[in-house]
């Protein structure tokens, strides 16, 4: 069985088993400190401090996070969406830019939610501006922005006045040079349904008759329950199936933290000071390190500002906003189910457009001087 699962999940399942040996390899010294040398326990008590205090500083704003994404899952339909959206295109560029004011949802989640707007007839440049600004442009990661930076408020304004300005211009762009194709995939199109669970659905799977549907989750595709019509009304299954998301989104989100978490933690203790700040000096270098990390890294919005502030004083300024930019509107994970579900050339042009629409943001902060 074990060895099912670390089939299944096998670079999870690496990540943590090489965390876990880390850690109680670092047990093991602290009991008999003359296991290791001096230099490797420095290194140890450095790496520990540094990963612990990532972890325990983000978490409440990962839980926070989830909750209130499986609340909007559960509680708020995509035709509430539609139905607020202004007609006009500027005017609904601009809402759409703020929408995650209301609906903060992190971009683990959002690119189900997009792929389900476009199918409900939203233009492209509005469900892009969505998509772009909501994990950005949200009291949740606006709030971890500025408890991160204590004494550096001008990086709260940064991430989201450039965020919101960015997924602007990222969704006018998109518009302008998709026109009215679709960019969804054609099966997508034609096989799939959604209801207001915050579910996809394979309509060849459903069974009308008895009302049991196959449901899987954004994040995974795992069995999360039938639901039958009294628990689909019934207030306290919609407690139950908020609860499941939040742990499910809570798992999801936080191994992503902890890898990130590790990784930063590793770069900064292994990597000399002088290389490091080598890198971090320079304007073009630094913010193309920091924006491929972003991506890499696929740490969720609302913890990577504890990823990115640990860098803050070794790396540039518009380097570190990149970061706080570029991650939220695109990395790998998000890649991964946008190819799964738009075009690939689509994908290619949304990517390229966003990476050199946070590049020359990152240039104009660092050209500024701030």
């Amino acid at each position: 069985m074990l060895k099912e699962i670390y089939k299944k999940n096998w670079i999870e399942s690496t990540i943590l088993i090489f965390i876990f040996a880390f850690f109680m390899f670092h047990l093991i010294q602290i009991f008999d400190k003359d296991i290791v040398a001096k230099p490797v326990q420095d290194f140890l008590e450095g790496f520990t401090l540094i990963f612990v205090s990532i972890i325990l500083e983000a978490l409440p704003f990962i839980i926070l996070g989830s909750f209130i994404s499986s609340l909007i899952q559960m509680f708020v339909t995509e035709q509430t969406i539609v139905r607020i959206i202004p007609k006009n295109r500027f005017l609904g560029l601009f809402f759409a830019s703020l929408i995650g004011l209301i609906f903060p949802v992190c971009e683990c989640a959002i690119v189900p939610i997009t792929r389900r707007l476009v199918k409900k007839g939203v233009p492209i440049h509005i469900a892009i501006t969505f998509m772009m600004a909501v994990p950005i442009v949200n009291p949740i990661v606006l709030a971890s922005t500025k408890y991160a930076f204590v004494g550096a408020n001008y990086m709260v304004y940064l991430r989201g006045f450039l965020g919101f300005t960015s997924a602007i211009l990222i969704g006018h762009v998109v518009g302008i040079l998709q026109g009215r194709r679709s960019p969804l995939r054609s099966n997508i199109l034609s096989n799939t349904t959604s209801c207001s669970c915050g579910h996809d659905h394979d309509s060849k799977s459903c069974d009308n008759n008895d009302n049991n549907h196959s449901h899987h989750h954004n994040h995974h595709e795992e069995c999360c329950g039938d639901h039958s019509a009294v628990s689909r009304f019934n207030i306290m299954g919609k407690i139950l199936d908020t609860l499941r998301h939040t742990s499910i989104e809570f798992y999801d989100v936080g191994k992503f933290l902890i890898l990130g978490a590790f990784l930063s933690t590793m770069m900064q203790t292994l990597i000399p000071r002088d290389t490091l700040l080598s890198i971090g000096d320079g304007s073009i270098s630094s913010i193309l390190m920091m924006m491929i990390l972003a991506f890499v890294l696929s740490i969720c919005s609302e913890s990577d500002a504890f990823i990115a502030r640990t860098f803050l004083g070794q790396f540039t300024t518009g380097s570190i906003v990149g970061f706080l930019l570029f991650g939220p509107m695109i990395d790998i994970k998000n890649t991964i189910m946008l190819a799964s579900s738009f075009k690939i050339k689509f994908v290619i042009k949304l990517i390229s457009i966003i990476a050199l629409v946070c590049f020359g943001m990152s240039m104009l902060v660092n050209f500024i001087g701030l």
